[in-house]
């Protein structure tokens, strides 16, 4: 087999001569990577351009397909695949649902009934993911396809600017835990991009938001009056929803939701009505099953689309073996069978109002972003609950998330505009609670979500048991009022407590996240009643785990929850 044409970056320095260019030889690019689909764009020196593949298109699929051996990315191949050959079994897709994720996912098991192949053990492990390679399955990772299509986005990138790209701003969903952007920041490593930031998808359309409030509204600079949007973007892979106070170029994120449904959700439950015995009859994976799979598949997301536009699409499926899908699917019955995404929706629309406590009638304007945003319901499910008459018009739905991912990669190289275009600031919210397992197998959160960021939290804990002369810290990211229902970051132990009665030890746990969005874990046990740290304390940085690790948080709680566990101090008695 060929070697993976990616490369690992070094750390090292900036060398003299690339500190010696002009200031757009090191601007940062900005990079939206899609479900389904991404984009490139870059800040010229007075506007965001997204740039363009060899066939002239700014959207590109995300997909990486083999042949012979060899990865094709479909970016700059003057021939494109069709729907068919990248539905054939050969290209891996959706790339951005899977990575990160242990083989005990509901979004990795419901990836099973794609083209190419996605097997577990539903023990917590890496799930095995392969792609039909000359009629060889041949296993591969999200994160080395990730960073092959990476790698073909910054070559196509340094062709047009005509210059090295080695920093970029890439957008990513509001639900992704801290180890899923360890997994981006991985694949970019590999393709040889250094990540200036993560950002997530509706704080990168706040920014766009913020500067054309900015240009519009030039009297009002540094005036206090504020506008709030509720920004809802919604994809093939994720809904995201945020609300963001904007003034004078400033914009705060008062709160953030998001959840993996998407698009994606929609096709599969259309598959499921169309064929109801779909996952049996595509489970074996043969070439003539995944040919028939992808026939309907690529029927069922055009009458999808269809569907934005028409009130009913027709369906015409040769599945083979005689066996064929016809009929007629309506917009009605297309909202009907996908009740319960849409419901999921309008969850987090009203989950973002809540935390940031405010009211329907608080929001100036709504924006609509993603793919989905097309779709009638989705249009009609937002704006009433938003009451509002129509969505913000002043924003590219499908390219707004790029342009800010641009505008944050300017800012973040250091790049000023004399027009003020890029006196801009974003205040970013952490979209998950923080927190460590206590209490037995609950979660006690240090910082909460929305908590904006840089953020720095303490709380004070005991311990649970006589003479406890160690603590064990498991740290979790989520807001499930159960430890192991959260995302496990990793673990440490405080050792040295002197031998007391429970409750004698106070254990302090201190949260920091910085602007750069990394977190960092203090801890240090004291005697109670005194300042003085039995031991020095210790610091961690999170996440520590690797990938198929899932399973350490009931180990860890079924071999050492009873004897090193911490008790969460009352709240009248935090510091």
């Amino acid at each position: 087999m060929a070697d993976p044409i990616y490369m690992v970056a070094d750390d090292v320095e900036t060398s003299s001569e690339d500190k010696s260019r002009p200031f757009n030889s090191e601007v940062a690019v900005g990079i939206d990577i899609g479900t389904s689909n991404c984009s490139v764009a870059v800040w010229n020196g007075s506007r965001v351009e997204l740039l363009r593949n060899t066939r002239n298109q700014k959207l590109i699929r995300s997909y990486v397909m083999f042949k012979n051996e060899m990865p094709s990315k479909g970016l700059d191949d003057q021939l494109p695949c069709d729907d068919q050959e990248i539905f054939s079994g050969s290209a891996v897709f959706n790339l951005i649902r899977l990575i990160g994720r242990m083989d005990t996912d509901p979004v990795i098991h419901a990836s099973k009934t794609l083209p190419f192949m996605v097997q577990t053990l539903d023990i917590g492990m890496k799930p095995f993911i392969a792609a039909l390679v000359n009629n060889v399955w041949r296993s591969t990772t999200p994160e080395e396809l990730l960073a092959i299509f990476l790698v073909e986005l910054k070559t196509m990138a340094e062709v047009q600017l005509k210059r090295p790209i080695r920093n970029a701003v890439l957008t990513v969903p509001v639900s992704f835990s801290r180890f899923q952007l360890t997994r981006i920041e991985r694949a970019c490593a590999m393709a040889g991009i250094n990540v200036f930031r993560l950002m997530p998808e509706p704080t990168s359309v706040a920014l766009i938001y913020a500067q054309q409030q900015q240009q519009a509204l030039p009297e009002n600079m540094g005036s206090g009056i504020e506008k709030v949007a509720l920004i809802f973007s919604m994809g093939a892979g994720y809904c995201d929803v945020a609300i963001s106070a904007t003034a004078g170029g400033v914009s705060q994120i008062k709160a953030l939701s998001g959840s993996p449904v998407g698009g994606e959700d929609l096709l599969q439950n259309i598959l499921q009505y169309l064929m109801p015995d779909f996952e049996s009859f595509f489970s074996k994976h043969s070439v003539e099953k995944i040919k028939s799979m992808a026939s309907l598949r690529i029927a069922a997301q055009n009458a999808i689309n269809r569907l934005s536009s028409d009130t009913s699409a027709a369906i015409n499926v040769d599945l083979g073996d005689g066996r064929k899908v016809t009929t007629s699917l309506s917009r009605a019955e297309f909202e009907a069978i996908n009740n319960e995404v849409f419901e999921k929706c309008e969850k987090l629309i009203a989950q973002c109002l809540l935390d940031a406590k405010l009211t329907a009638e608080d929001l100036a304007d709504v924006i609509l972003v993603g793919g989905c945003s097309t779709i009638p319901k989705i249009r009609a499910l937002v704006l009433g609950r938003c009451k509002k008459a129509d969505a913000y018009k002043g924003i590219d739905p499908l390219e707004a998330a790029v342009c800010g991912a641009a505008l944050e990669g300017a800012i973040a190289s250091g790049i000023t505009d004399p027009s003020g275009s890029l006196d801009l600031l974003t205040i970013q919210a952490t979209p998950l609670s923080l927190g460590i397992r206590a209490d037995g197998d609950g979660f006690a959160p240090i910082i909460h979500r929305n908590t904006a960021v840089p953020a720095r939290k303490e709380m004070l804990f005991s311990t649970a048991n006589d003479d406890q002369t160690e603590a064990l810290i498991v740290v979790y990211e989520g807001e499930s009022k159960k430890a192991e229902e959260n995302h496990l970051l990793g673990y440490f132990k405080i050792t040295g407590i002197p031998p007391a009665p429970k409750g004698s030890a106070e254990v302090s746990i201190c949260m920091d996240i910085d602007a750069s969005n990394v977190l960092r874990v203090y801890a240090g046990a004291f005697l109670l009643g005194t300042q003085k740290a039995v031991s020095p304390f210790i610091e961690v940085r999170m996440p520590t785990l690797e990938d198929g690790l899932g399973w350490c948080g009931k180990a860890l709680g079924s071999l050492y929850g009873s004897t090193m566990d911490l008790v969460t101090i009352p709240k009248k008695m935090q510091p």
